[in-house]
């Protein structure tokens, strides 16, 4: 049975399903989650919550609202409403700045508690393959294969232009300083266009965040990442839900706190893709354009431990 290493190695060589290549499938827009799909950072949100609430506030916070899938500025609307704290949207804008500006702090925390999830960096380099070169005028052009040159055609018929473009970036409830503080501290930043993402400071309604991030990444690289040309990969119902919401394709992975069963329900994937090879701790996860079209999928490699499926 093939090592994780192995499986990424196939993909960076452009070993990928010859149906994407029959669906012309050219560009995709590749939206990772962070918080328990890339990472797992060790409640290292919660105890910056607790600062910034004690600082503007005076007293220690009762506790947050349930963050899974949720953006900063729906958790700290819940949070302060919980708290008892009067008109919370009021106070809103200064908790996610006061947040932010936590984030230098927040990245020494992160060191010592948060940790990348197995398999994670592997994922994001197997990608990096068919990342966009971009020119001196700023365009976006083919993808080269590691160590240059073009990369050869999904098809396996030779080299020349790839006919599969893939620009990473996050799609995530985090407010951006504290995104990039997170996957900064544990290295897994470098393959990651985050000026293409989108965050959460700006939309309480995580769906809302996929428009963003596809008119941030179409004003970069000059291409439409309007329907299935967008991928977006977590581990909530939420996550789900915002890709079903946006006509994006969704990538569920039973890396956090919601079984592959659940997902496979909700995601319209099959269990097994949700939670592929999990009693080894790796994954192979599948894009599918939608649920009901199963012929276009590519499969690359996610290999990141996580809970059974029950």
């Amino acid at each position: 049975m093939p090592t994780l290493c192995g499986i990424a190695g196939h993909a960076a060589r452009g070993l990928l399903r010859p149906a994407c290549y029959r669906r012309r499938v050219r560009w995709l827009l590749v939206l990772w989650d962070i918080d328990f799909t890339l990472i797992n950072a060790g409640g290292v949100g919660t105890r910056l919550y607790r600062m910034v609430f004690r600082d503007m506030f005076g007293t220690e916070l009762p506790g947050a609202a349930d963050m899974a899938g949720r953006t900063d500025r729906a958790i700290v609307l819940d949070t302060l409403a919980r708290a008892g704290i009067p008109e919370p949207r009021r106070h809103l804008d200064q908790f996610l700045a006061n947040l932010a500006a936590l984030a230098p702090a927040g990245r020494e925390l992160a060191v010592q508690h948060s940790r990348a999830l197995p398999g994670a960096a592997a994922a994001l380099d197997a990608l990096a393959a068919f990342a966009p070169e971009r020119d001196g005028a700023g365009q976006a052009g083919t993808s080269r294969r590691p160590g240059g040159g073009p990369a050869p055609r999904r098809d396996g018929t030779g080299d020349g232009a790839t006919d599969l473009s893939v620009v990473q970036s996050v799609l995530t409830g985090n407010v951006r300083l504290m995104a990039e503080m997170k996957l900064g501290a544990l290295g897994l930043d470098g393959h990651l266009d985050l000026e293409a993402g989108a965050y959460g400071e700006s939309h309480e309604i995580r769906s809302e965040l996929v428009h963003l991030a596809r008119r941030n990444a179409a004003r970069k690289y000059g291409r439409d990442f309007s329907g299935a040309a967008t991928v977006l990969v977590g581990d909530t119902p939420l996550d789900v839900a915002a890709a079903r919401a946006t006509g994006a394709r969704v990538v569920a992975v039973a890396t956090g706190g919601t079984s592959a069963a659940k997902l496979a329900e909700l995601s319209g994937q099959a269990e097994h893709d949700v939670a592929v090879l999990h009693e080894t701790g790796r994954r192979v996860v599948v894009v599918r354009r939608d649920t009901k079209d199963v012929r276009c999928h590519c499969f690359f490699p996610l290999g990141m431990a996580g809970r059974k499926a029950e």
